[in-house]
């Protein structure tokens, strides 16, 4: 099976490449992606024999192009990565890429009839209608990569979806999930990105400390599953253990449990419907004290409460959110606003932007750069 691998350094990349290397007889890399981490592209190119790669900052292609083989494709810019997408022969492409440039890698595989195993959860957050017509139209299939997403999945095989009741998402609640609503705004980036469980990128880190990143997930698994936001649940769960839950309507609850591990769903993703040997850590079932869960504090986490809303809404309101989330992290990371400004900047943007049906990708990325501007002009 040949992959396209998009973000090859980042966590989601690194563990992806795990996979592959534990089965050679199974998969190969046929193509890969970097942004600015070029350095690690020699040893890559050497360890893989890729044959495209892309480096998606055109700074930085500029300064490597030079030293890449002949032998092997080249592509740079946002653009090169469609067109890597477009030329690279495969049968899987991982997105692993962070933010909503990764809508646009995702449609190109899903045209050309491609698995896609999603990491980026940004492609069904900002254009989750627009890629369910790809699909309802027999344009490739998707396959989730996300821990919580893979354990509903893990969870519905053999089930009928008519059966469902509901669908619990759990969250660890991150590093605030106790502090008090009035502590917030003197919260600092490197307390936000002291995540007590996962070992995530900076930017998702934020997401997971404001609780955003659920909200997201909340819109990604109404577009996977063609499941009503009515039946979508939310809880905090502090040990991270049951990765998320399915409730049939006879009471029946199907979990999916497993200690904290990356490549756990990235494999599966990768040889869905097979399961492949992994050898890590067991689940120590003797060693659970206990498993607690409870609803979250919207005042504690108001992204979350602005996301769901933005979701139920639908047409470009999660590009607006998501949009303004890009923006005000990056600013957070900067030290330009506080903690607190985040859910501030997307309320903001709620209230200037209006939300608009998603005809196409061009409405979602307009969307996107309108946002980004007025979240820079008020808050940056």
């Amino acid at each position: 099976m040949k992959i396209v691998l998009l973000g090859a350094t980042g966590s989601i990349g690194k563990s992806a490449r795990n996979c592959i290397n534990r089965f050679p007889d199974r998969f190969q890399l046929a193509g890969l992606s970097v942004n600015k981490q070029t350095q690690q592209l020699p040893g890559l190119i050497r360890e893989f024999h890729p044959a495209s790669i892309c480096v998606a900052d055109s700074k930085a292609a500029s300064e490597i192009r030079k030293s890449i083989p002949h032998s092997v494709h080249f592509y740079s810019g946002e653009s090169g990565l469609e067109e890597l997408i477009n030329e690279t022969e495969f049968d899987v492409l991982l997105n692993a890429l962070v933010g909503a440039v990764g809508l646009r890698a995702t449609v190109a595989a899903l045209k050309r009839n491609k698995r896609v195993a999603l990491a980026n959860k940004e492609s069904l957050v900002v254009g989750g209608e627009y890629i369910t017509r790809l699909l309802a139209a027999g344009c490739g299939m998707i396959i989730p990569v996300d821990s919580e997403h893979s354990a509903i999945l893990q969870c519905l095989c053999g089930e009928s979806k008519e059966d469902i009741e509901s669908i619990i998402l759990t969250a660890s609640g991150g590093p605030f999930r106790e502090t008090a609503v009035g502590d917030l705004p003197a919260i600092t980036p490197a307390q936000a990105l002291n995540h007590p469980t996962w070992s995530m990128g900076k930017k998702i880190t934020i997401d997971s400390a404001t609780l955003i990143n659920k909200g997201f997930e909340v819109i990604e698994a109404h577009h996977l599953f063609n499941v009503p936001y009515e039946k979508l649940r939310v809880l905090i769960h502090p040990q991270s253990i049951i990765h998320s839950m399915v409730e049939f309507h006879d009471g029946a609850v199907m979990a999916q449990l497993g200690v904290p591990d990356m490549e756990l769903p990235i494999q599966f993703a990768l040889s869905y419907p097979h399961r492949l040997p992994l050898p890590s850590p067991r689940l120590n079932l003797t060693s659970l004290r206990e498993l607690t869960f409870f609803e979250p504090d919207y005042e504690r986490f108001p992204c979350l409460k602005l996301c769901l809303a933005a979701g139920k809404k639908g047409g470009t309101a999660p590009a607006i959110v998501n949009a303004a989330n890009e923006v005000a992290v990056a600013l957070f990371l900067d030290g330009r606003i506080r903690y607190d400004q985040i859910a501030q900047s997307i309320d903001y943007a709620l209230e200037v932007q209006s939300s608009e049906p998603v005809d196409s990708i061009e409405t979602i990325e307009n969307t996107d750069r309108l946002v980004r501007a007025q979240i820079l002009k008020r808050f940056g």
